[in-house]
């Protein structure tokens, strides 16, 4: 291990529970799956098991519920011990003893409810609130506010909750949430709290249920078993529905800062041992699930102030995969614990591979949220864009091939490199052709900007991985079928990748007309004002990446909203990336067609009329179409051809990778 990062291996304690070290990992629902009874199941189970074999020192789970009467929830969205108490610890003894086993602590996070906040399909029979209010996703629809007793009797089930985790063997609670603009979350702030019991009223009496969660559970459970608060530090809420970007002027509608160190010293006093904190509500997502589009350790500055007045550890997650940074950040007193969720998703093994120094064989987190979250609207379970065995351990896996054969793999972008990786690991015999000079593909173009290093550091990561396999690597080479009859392969992958979709419009030729991944790749080509046709995920991320470099950017897009084509974005993604843009004045014309390009810019049709858009560059984004012609001329000839990646139209990366590396593990 490298000297630098010792402080993040020694251990630290959370009231009298002593964690081996700086790491834990943090709360996540989106990779729980819950049976009939409100249990963990295998699946469920050896996902947390990776985990901790993995090297972190303490996992927290992601939320369960504690009762089904007050709000009423649909289907198996989060576990519930209070369910099935006696089969809920049967299983829940497997998880904690497994996890025990590599030395690693767990603590059970416990909700007290969803609100406002609750997803439509997550509840039925209606939404609950502190006070009369409206759904966070469904404007018109009415919370009805939960009784005095209906508060008690949450705050019992929490007790009982606890017990259960106890019994079971966890090694304390998490306590959510003071946090993300949940239930308990909406109690603790005026903007939702205008009641007049003993549960409203001043700072004080906004916390009561938050305070005598903890206390009842240190009186049911004793004092030495750890309470964890999943704390936001700042709500950013800049309006309903609507949240404040970093560095942006806006007047604080929920909790701010001076208030919640002021809770904390309340909370603290309470009972809790530690807090987990973060920033961001529901009606500011982004903040709450930071992507690619924040800088990393996104909550330093805030959980900064709260170390000046908690004398309990401050545990904070947030892009913190950076091991400088986060050491960093432990040496200069701003965390006592470096919390990774997503990072752990992509990595189980990330703490591991930090203190054996192998830092260059961890696989990196991009923070697209298309897996860990996308996946989970789309009506899955939640895994992970880069990797496909994150929360399907149970079922995948690469196992040694019985005999080793030739493959022989066209295209070096994300789906080419990982059906070599998956290939390599089988033990085949594996080569790569690339025409271009260097691997990645679409990442290539696609990882220029500012915010999207973390696709540049995939790209590294397959090249290392690549290179360790032994894979032999061809640059520079376009494989045609005279090299495929000289290696005659066993396995042939085709992922020959995808063309810009070209217009046939007057002035198209012009040399100031460019296609998107020209100028992502040489941003350089604009001057200073341009026009991007298309207004999909690449067009808008290529007019923000512009637009922060000084440039006055137009989107033109024929549909009557941005980001509507091909799969629908991350909500959280798809909120900042809106919100950026308009923050840094790219303008967005809806409704309109490219008709021409002159030597003063686009003409476009609006709805019917037509109008010109002065630019000194014209950027077209309109998509891209597949193309495999060496797979149409092989694929009579040979048995085990597969075509890969943008080669078939693949949606996006997850689906490349997941593709590639099913088939390369299973062939």
């Amino acid at each position: 291990m490298d000297k630098k990062y010792e402080p993040l291996f020694e251990p630290f304690t959370i009231g009298k529970v002593q964690i081996k070290n700086k790491f834990f990992m943090a709360p996540m629902g989106t990779l729980s799956e819950v049976d009939e009874n409100g249990a963990y199941t295998n699946r469920s189970i050896q996902y947390h098991v990776e985990r901790a074999k993995g090297g972190v020192g303490l996992i927290i789970t992601g939320a369960h519920f504690v009762e089904n009467d007050v709000e009423q929830h649909t289907g198996v969205l989060f576990p519930c011990p209070t369910k099935s108490p006696e089969f809920y610890e049967k299983r829940a003894r497997e998880l904690t003893d497994r996890v025990h086993a590599y030395d690693t602590k767990i603590f059970m996070q416990i909700t007290a409810g969803l609100g406002r906040s609750a997803l439509p399909t997550a509840v039925h029979g209606g939404f609950v609130a502190p006070s009369p209010t409206t759904n966070r996703w469904i404007p018109n629809a009415e919370c009805r506010e939960i009784t005095t007793e209906e508060v008690e009797h949450i705050i019992q089930k929490m007790i009982e909750s606890a017990v259960i985790a106890k019994n079971s063997g966890f090694d304390g609670v998490e306590v959510h949430a003071v946090h993300e603009g949940y239930l308990l979350d909406c109690f603790t702030m005026a903007l939702f709290n205008q009641r007049t019991d003993k549960y409203g009223g001043n700072l004080e009496g906004r916390l009561r249920f938050a305070t005598e969660i903890v206390k009842g559970i240190k009186a049911a459970c004793g004092e030495d078993f750890p309470v964890v608060l999943r704390f936001s530090i700042k709500s950013y809420i800049k309006e309903l529905r609507q949240g404040g970007l970093p560095g942006e002027d806006f007047k604080e509608l929920g909790r701010d800062i001076d208030e919640a160190l002021e809770a904390a010293k309340i909370l603290q006093e309470a009972g809790y041992d530690a807090f987990d904190a973060d920033a961001g509500s529901y009606d500011s997502w982004y903040w709450a699930h930071p992507p690619m589009y924040f800088e990393k350790g996104v909550y330093l500055h805030l959980s900064e102030k709260l170390k000046e007045v908690a004398n309990t550890p401050v545990m904070v997650a947030g892009r913190m995969d950076d091991p400088d940074m986060a050491v960093e950040a432990l040496n200069s007193g701003k965390i006592d614990a470096v919390g990774l969720g997503r990072p752990l998703l992509a990595d189980p093994a990330y703490v591991n591979k930090v203190k054996s120094g192998e830092l260059h064989d961890i696989r990196p987190c991009l923070g697209c949220h298309d897996g860990c979250f996308g996946r989970l609207l789309e009506g899955g379970i939640g895994s992970c864009a880069v990797n496909p065995e994150c929360g399907r351990e149970i079922f995948t896996g690469i196992e040694p091939a019985k005999e080793q054969k030739n493959v022989v793999v066209v295209g070096g972008g994300p789906a080419g490199m990982e059906a070599a990786r998956v290939s390599a690991i089988r033990g085949h015999q594996v080569s790569l052709f690339e025409a271009k000079d260097r691997l990645g593909g679409e990442l290539v173009p696609g990882g220029m900007s500012d915010f999207k290093k973390d696709d540049r550091e995939l790209i590294k990561w397959y090249e290392y991985e690549l290179k360790k396999l032994g894979v032999d690597v061809h640059l520079n080479t376009k494989a045609g079928k005279a090299i495929i009859e000289v290696l005659q392969p066993d396995y042939l992958f085709l992922a020959e990748g995808s063309q810009p979709i070209k217009l046939n419009l007057p002035g198209i030729e012009s040399n100031y007309v460019y296609y998107a991944q020209d100028v992502l790749l040489d941003p350089n080509k604009v001057d200073e004002t341009c026009v991007v046709v298309g207004g999909g995920l690449v067009g808008c991320e290529l007019a923000l990446d512009l637009a922060q470099k000084g440039k006055k950017v137009t989107i033109v897009e024929a549909m009557n909203d941005i980001l509507t084509s091909g799969i629908p974005l991350p909500p959280m993604n798809d909120f900042m990336l809106r919100d950026l843009l308009a923050f840094n004045n790219v303008e967005i014309v809806t409704n309109a067609k490219l008709a021409e390009v002159t030597a003063a810019g686009a003409k476009v049709v609006v709805d019917g009329e037509e109008k010109e858009l002065a630019a000194d560059q014209v950027i077209i984004s309109v998509g891209y179409k597949s193309t495999s012609p060496l797979y149409d001329e092989l694929k009579n000839e040979y048995t085990n051809v597969y075509r890969l990646g943008d080669s078939k139209k693949v949606r996006n990366i997850r689906a490349a990778i997941w593709e590639a590396y099913e088939v390369a593990r299973s062939v």
